[in-house]
């Protein structure tokens, strides 16, 4: 069996920046097994598997993997696999994504980029001592936590963020997480590192499921639904960020690295 597939760094303007993601296209689901196999043989955070919906309800049904798990949930490979479909539709001017677990996610173009709406998932005030002890910290401005397991841990500066050094073993002990640090940005009005060991990646490069949490407590906090924010990882990424409603609308930019066909036996 041949399967075409597509490596695309999602929010970058040049190749070897922001995130990268595996993009699939199937006829018809395989088994759950070979899912995952083909996402650990990628070994990216994510590979993006899509089919034709016959719901009537999106354009593609959409599930992510990473090497090690499913995920509810990821922003960069949504955007990924929105450029995947636009660029090669260039009539088409918006895809829908139907997910499991996430609702319908749509990609649309804005200018030379894209604009992606994912759901705004407010998180709740919650003490995370284990997490904050994990990631080499005796404090924090705030701890807070969304059901979807995202913890996210608020720090005084974008310093502060730059120089975590986390404790990855200690943080995979946390499980399938997602650990958020941000902080007022620098060059950017909001900073960030996301951090998901227990999930096989130590250090996420961009994250947008990461900003679906982080912005409605920005938006609140800074007295404004419209901001830009930077993942400060060693790729690092810029995103644009706005709160509309119960939809948090991320813009970046994507490219084609890698072009290919995957061999199954």
């Amino acid at each position: 069996m041949r399967l075409g597939f597509a490596q695309i760094d999602a929010f970058a303007s040049t190749p070897f920046a922001g995130n990268p993601a595996a993009v699939m296209p199937l006829a018809a689901w395989l088994d759950d097994a070979t899912l995952q196999a083909i996402a650990a043989e990628n070994n990216l955070s994510e590979t993006a598997f899509l089919i034709p919906d016959s719901s009537g309800e999106a354009d593609f049904e959409l599930r992510w993997f990473t090497p090690v798990a499913e995920v509810a949930l990821c922003g960069h490979a949504t955007l990924a696999s929105g450029h995947f479909v636009l660029s090669a539709e260039d009539a088409r001017q918006r895809v829908r994504f139907r997910t499991r677990k996430a609702g319908v996610l749509e990609v649309e173009r804005d200018g030379a980029g894209y604009q992606m709406a994912l759901p705004a998932w407010a998180p709740a005030a919650k003490p995370l001592p284990s997490v904050i002890a994990a990631l080499g910290l005796d404090d924090a401005v705030e701890t807070l936590w969304h059901e979807s397991r995202y913890a996210l841990v608020v720090l005084s500066d974008a310093d502060a963020v730059r120089a975590l050094e986390p404790d990855f073993r200690a943080l995979a002990k946390e499980g399938d997480t997602l650990t958020i640090v941000t902080a007022p940005g620098d060059d950017s009005d909001i900073i960030s590192r996301a951090f998901a060991p227990g999930a096989g990646i130590d250090e996420d490069p961009v994250t947008g499921s990461a900003h679906a949490v982080m912005v409605p407590y920005w938006a609140k906090r800074l007295g404004r639904d419209t901001f830009s924010a930077y993942q400060a990882s060693a790729r690092g990424g810029r995103l644009s960020c706005r709160l509309a409603g119960d939809r948090v609308m991320l813009g970046g930019d994507c490219v084609t690295v890698v072009e290919g066909t995957f061999l199954l036996a």
